[in-house]
């Protein structure tokens, strides 16, 4: 039975209205990224009167953004693949082995989301400078810091979305690579990840997002060496200046690595945050 013309309508003007409240703002950036300052601070206008691509080229020279640049990839990377690692494991021995404080352990894993970042803030802070005085080891102002920082994050959520993946995968697999010779190493790597690559794959993207775009703790644990994308942005405000054409041409290319990977990764990234929850 066909929909009623009235429905098809409504579905039309709402998904219409949906796409110029998305498209609009990313088009008031694109085309602010191409003016030149005074047509950006100027009266607003929808068709640029200049077109110019200067601010793309200036972006690396008004600030290190390249550095910038540099820094947030090794530090989302490093906090990405720390985070699968370590929650493949913890997942696989909470989904298939039965041990003592294992209800525990998946409540408090759970229950550190419920929590805001900025708690953790002053805790972490003084913990890091600390073990700097105490041991020469620099977590403060470091990328090892920060990666460390960012793992507190990633990691409860990855552990506790890939527990109800990995529940989702049949034991009988399991049963089979051990009758096969492998041991529970041997079952894992070369049965149950294969299986769970979906998962494993929405895990990578939700820790490296979170590590890409993250502001407070970047903003307190790192200094002009260390510093990320995220706070790096910041300087092309001066005490004279705001360089917003330089602001929209930088936030359109440090976003292009989340958008790419994304694209690239969709097909996994909706079967993953989908198959544990259908198990």
């Amino acid at each position: 039975m066909a929909p009623p013309r009235s429905f098809l309508w409504s579905r039309r003007i709402f998904l219409t209205l949906l796409t110029g409240f998305v498209m609009i703002p990313v088009y008031v950036m694109i085309s602010s990224s191409l003016k030149p300052l005074a047509d950006v601070t100027g009266t607003f206008r929808w068709l640029p009167t200049e077109v110019t691509i200067r601010p793309y080229i200036d972006i690396w020279s008004t600030v290190p953004l390249g550095r910038y640049f540099v820094n947030s990839l090794i530090v989302a990377g490093a906090a990405t693949v720390c985070s699968v690692v370590i929650a493949v494991f913890s997942a696989y021995a909470v989904s298939r082995y039965t041990f003592r404080g294992k209800r525990v352990f998946t409540v408090t894993v759970l229950s550190t989301q419920m929590f805001p970042g900025i708690l953790f803030l002053l805790p972490l802070f003084l913990i890091y400078v600390n073990i700097g005085n105490a041991t020469g080891i620099a977590l403060f102002g470091s990328r090892g810091g920060l990666i460390l920082t960012y793992l507190t994050f990633s990691l409860p959520f990855s552990i506790w979305m890939l527990i109800g993946y990995f529940d989702s995968v049949p034991r009988d697999l399991d049963e089979a690579a051990l009758v096969d010779g492998c041991g529970p190493l041997g079952a894992l790597f070369r049965v149950v990840v294969p299986a769970a690559i979906p998962g494993i794959v929405a895990v990578a993207v939700y820790a490296f997002m979170t590590a890409w775009g993250e502001v407070l703790f970047a903003s307190v644990m790192t200094n002009d060496t260390t510093r990320t994308l995220a706070v790096g942005l910041q300087g092309y405000s001066t005490l004279h200046d705001v360089y917003w054409n330089q602001i929209m041409a930088a936030s359109l290319v440090v976003s292009i690595p989340v958008v790419a990977g994304f694209l690239l990764l969709q097909r996994y990234l909706v079967a993953g945050l989908t198959a544990g929850a259908v198990k």
